[in-house]
Formats: structure tokens, sequence, C-alpha cells
């Protein structure tokens, strides 16, 4: 049972029967009823009990819980922590914080100039038994937060892949808090999980992807939290498919390739699914080659491995490596791959969304070859933290390897193949409603202008690059490819 501010709790059971009639939702039942303080509180829940007796459930529910539960509620502090006119006016005040914020961000040192613990000792060691106004919280945002704070949105910020954000992305990221829908399944949130295979097929289409990585064609895709995710779940489907043809089970035999550039949560992802790490191979790369992957030392690698009774299992190629933004050749790469029925894997996080302008599309060259392609909005598409969509070719592999189906969760629609259920493409089970993000990126801007920003990126950073090229106490180790 719940009041308008969820303070009762609630009660629920598998299946609750009255004359033979069963009454059933998504197999379990909930009653739930918006109630005030008045009498129809001890009404609703005379009405449950009465129900209950008379039915053949072991719960029992006692009559006298009503008067009791309407006593206490006469005594307790009301409490509403979404109050409509209360959000509207305190969302104004943080719109304006934020519009700030970046009005100023020039201002602050990109690098806090605090030391470690700054923030302990400065703030109270427990929290506060009484509500403090947002004022005074964002009074202490200003003077304890900010100068801790390492600015990545500034202009100024040169260290890493960008973060990237926009009014859209905020925007979409308060309509995903709004509905805070917990998508983990097709009947759980049809808009939610529908949208989604919208807007990663619209994403897909920019990119020029083939119809088998897309969900009008024979594939499909999914927004995982961040790269390290997606690494990780086509890991775990790679490694349960080689099991099973092989047989033995034996983890210890199956090796996984990649350059010696290739971000460190591939090495992380390979131990948490028990890739030994004397089985990971991190090819060497030279300057000559830019720093990408040599599909004959992979050959060779591969060869000598498999010489030694070991099992090719996965590769990482990377386009627009952390360090210098290498691409790695993905059709010479995946030809020698698959001649072993290795599962491919393309990390483009950072430079695939540079695939979204004709004239970097080629870097795609071979996509067709791979089983897998994640890419990060966030790093370049305005999306803002977290947003990392992945694609791949042959759901069924990954859905047999990360699927689960308890009670609670089973329904018609998923039970008849109908539909697509999020939750098999992930690690965790609840999903936030992030396509909203997307979707409102791709409308409120269009592809025309998220190719012009991709362009001015690389403008600019094509100027830069001249600039150091003219001086000659600066060395330009390998050109400029993408915006970094």
């Amino acid at each position: 049972l719940s009041d308008s501010s969820g303070r009762i709790g609630g009660f629920g059971s598998e299946k609750i029967a009255s004359n033979n009639t069963e009454l059933d939702s998504f197999t379990r039942v909930f009653f739930t009823f918006k109630i005030d303080h008045s009498s129809t509180t001890c009404t609703l829940i005379n009405t449950v009990a009465d129900f209950c007796y008379k039915g053949e459930h072991p719960f029992k529910a006692r009559k006298e819980t009503a008067k009791e539960i309407e006593s206490n509620l006469a005594n307790t502090p009301h409490f509403n922590p979404l109050n409509p006119r209360e959000f509207r006016k305190q969302a104004h005040e943080m719109v304006d914080f934020i519009a700030d914020y970046y009005q100023n961000i020039e201002s602050y040192p990109v690098l806090s100039q605090v030391q470690p613990g700054y923030l302990r000792a400065s703030l109270p060691q427990k929290a506060p038994s009484l509500p403090e106004s947002l004022e005074t919280i964002l009074e202490d945002v200003k003077n304890q937060i900010i100068p801790g704070m390492t600015h990545w949105l500034s202009p100024n910020f040169f260290a890493f892949f960008p973060s990237t954000v926009s009014t859209a992305g905020f925007l979409g990221e308060m309509l995903c808090t709004c509905f805070n829908s917990v998508g983990f399944n097709w009947i759980a949130s049809p808009a939610a999980t529908e949208l989604e295979m919208v807007v990663i097929d619209w994403l897909a289409d920019m990119l020029k992807l083939p119809k088998s990585f897309m969900f009008q064609g024979t594939g499909g895709g999914v927004i995982q939290n961040t790269t390290s995710e997606a690494i990780l779940v086509t890991l775990i489907a790679a490694r349960d498919k080689a099991l099973d043809v092989d047989g033995s089970g034996n983890l210890n035999k199956l090796v996984v390739y990649a350059s010696d550039q290739t971000h460190s949560t591939f090495a992380k992802a390979c131990k948490m699914v028990g890739i030994s790490p004397r089985n990971i191979r991190l090819i060497p790369t030279t300057i000559d080659a830019g720093f990408s992957l040599s599909p004959v030392q992979l050959k060779a690698a591969v060869e000598a491995d498999m010489a030694d009774g070991l099992v090719p299992l996965y590769l990482c190629v990377t386009l627009g490596t952390t360090s210098t933004t290498a691409v790695d050749p993905i059709e010479l790469l995946a030809g020698v791959a698959k001649e072993h029925g290795m599962w491919v894997h393309v990390d483009a996080a950072y430079a695939g969304s540079a695939c979204i302008c004709p004239e970097f599309r080629h870097h795609l060259n071979g996509v067709e070859r791979v089983d897998s392609l994640s890419l990060s909005p966030h790093k370049w598409l305005l999306s803002g933290l977290d947003c990392c969509c992945l694609w791949v070719k042959h759901p069924t592999a990954l859905v047999k390897a990360l699927s689960t189906n308890p009670e609670y969760l089973r329904n018609k629609q998923s039970e008849s193949d109908s539909v697509v259920d999020f939750k098999d493409w992930q690690v965790g089970t609840g999903r936030r409603f992030k396509s909203l993000r997307l979707w409102l990126i791709f409308r409120t801007y269009g592809v025309v202008n998220l190719q012009g920003h991709i362009r001015s990126d690389v403008g600019m950073a094509k100027i830069f690059e001249e600039f150091v090229r003219s001086d000659p106490r600066f060395e330009i180790v390998v050109p400029r490819e993408f915006g970094l």
C-alpha cells in the first residue's frame, strides 16, 4: 500500500486468487493505492484485507492494521520529495547555475589546486538531520566543490579525449531522469526499448554500417555505459561460443590479441572473463607504421600460439588509439583473424564518430568482416557521459551468453521472441532511458550540424598542427588524422 508520498510500503505475491479467478499482471501482482490522509485509507486497506481473507492465499491481512497505519500517518510530518511547483522553482535555479558555470568556465584553473583530503576536512562528518535550502547547497558547490574540480569542459583542457556535452544532451538527460524507467525488458518500458533500437539504427546508418549490424537487417545494437562494458560483453560472448565449440571448457587455452596501443580496459576485461594474463598478446607497434597493428605481426603471433596448442579467441582492433589516435587496418586484420575463427571487435570509441563524415568513412573499410563495433558518443557526439553504442552482427551470441530469466521477469512477449530485452545484452539488469539523449541530439541538430561539429574540431587541430610544425623546437611524432 502506498500514499501519495510512498510512505506506507507495499505487498505483493506471485498469485492472488478469489473465487477461482486469478488476477495476473506480470505474473507478480502488486496492489498500489494513491491515498491521502482521510478515511479512504481505512476503507482501501479493509477492502484488500477482505479480499485476502476470502482467497486461498496464505497471506492474511489484519483489518486492525488499517487504523494503526492511519494513526501513524497522522503523526508523521508531511514529506513530498517531488512537488511539481517546488521542482519548477528549483530547476530554474539549477539551470541558471549551470549556464553561469559554462559562461565563466574559462576563468577557473583547468587543474584543481587542492590537496588530497581537502573535502572531507571541510564538510560535516554526518548528513544533516533537517533539510537545507538549494541556495545553501549551491553556495557550497561554488565554495567547496568547484575548487576541487578538474574542468574537463574548459576550452583550456588538453589532457585526454574530450568529453562533449550539449544543450540537447542536457535536455535528454532531464527526460531520462523524469521518466526514471527501468527498461530491463520490453514490457517494462516498450518505448525505452524501441526508441533505443531506432536511434541505434539511425547512428548505424549515419556511419553507413552494413545492414548486418542493424535491427533493420539481421544484427542490432545496444547502448552500454562505456567501451569497457562493450568489450567485456563481447569477450563473454566470444568465450562462451568458443567453449561450446571446443567442448573442453578449458579457458587456459584461449588467447586474445590487440596492439600495445590498445586501451587498458581491454586487459581488464580479459581478466574479468578468466583469460590468463599470459594469454593476452599485446603486439608491439612502431612509429614507422604510425603505431597501428601490423597484420603480418598478428599472423605470426597467431600461428605461433596455434603451434603451441592454444586457441585464438578474440582480436580487438582500434580506430583511434588513446596515445596517438592510430588506426588499425580493419580489413587486413579481420582477414587474418577470420582464417582462425576469431571474434573481431572494433573499438572506435573516439574516432568512430568522425565516420559520420564521408571523408573519414574509409577508416571503416572491412567492417563487414568483423563481429562487433563500439563507439562512444560522449567523446565526440555531444551526448555527455556515459554513452557507448555497441553493434553486433549476431545478437544471439550475446543473448545466449548473458540471458537470465527468473520467474518475476517472464512475460508472453519475451517468451514469444517477438521483442528485444536489453537486459540480455549487458552485464546488469536495470538500465536507464539513455536513448532519449541521442534522440534529442540527432533531432535537435541534425546530421549536417553534427558533421560540421566534427569538421570544425578537425580543422582547428589541423591549424594547431601547422603551428607546431613551423616551430623547430617541437616534433610531430605521428601525423594528425582527426581532432587531436
